[in-house]
């Protein structure tokens, strides 16, 4: 299995960027083709000091191939326009192995 994780910075306008979020993204996201799980962590602190983070989605998926299909459609074409329409500073997105 693998995992496409999004991990978003604290943004300047955090009400704002929930809205976006909840009511935007979050139903595009659930549309990519093959995606087998969607795990959304709001980030509420850090063990010492503040955190500069806000949110990690991981979606995973059975393969890279899956993956990559899934990124290359038409539902993952509109999620990258709408990322980038509202977090393209914020977010850094990588792709992991699931052990396990």
């Amino acid at each position: 299995m693998v995992k496409l994780v999004a991990l978003y910075k604290k943004p300047s306008e955090i009400e704002e960027f929930d809205k976006h979020y909840d009511a935007v993204h979050l139903p595009l996201v659930r549309k990519y083709p093959g995606l087998r799980k969607l795990e959304v962590t709001r980030i509420t602190g850090a063990p010492i000091g503040e955190t500069k983070f806000h949110v990690m989605a991981e979606m995973y998926f059975d393969s890279r191939e899956e993956m990559d299909k899934a990124l290359v459609s038409q539902e993952g074409k509109a999620i990258a326009r709408d990322l980038l329409s509202f977090a393209a500073p914020l977010v850094t997105v990588f792709i992991g192995e699931v052990d396990g």
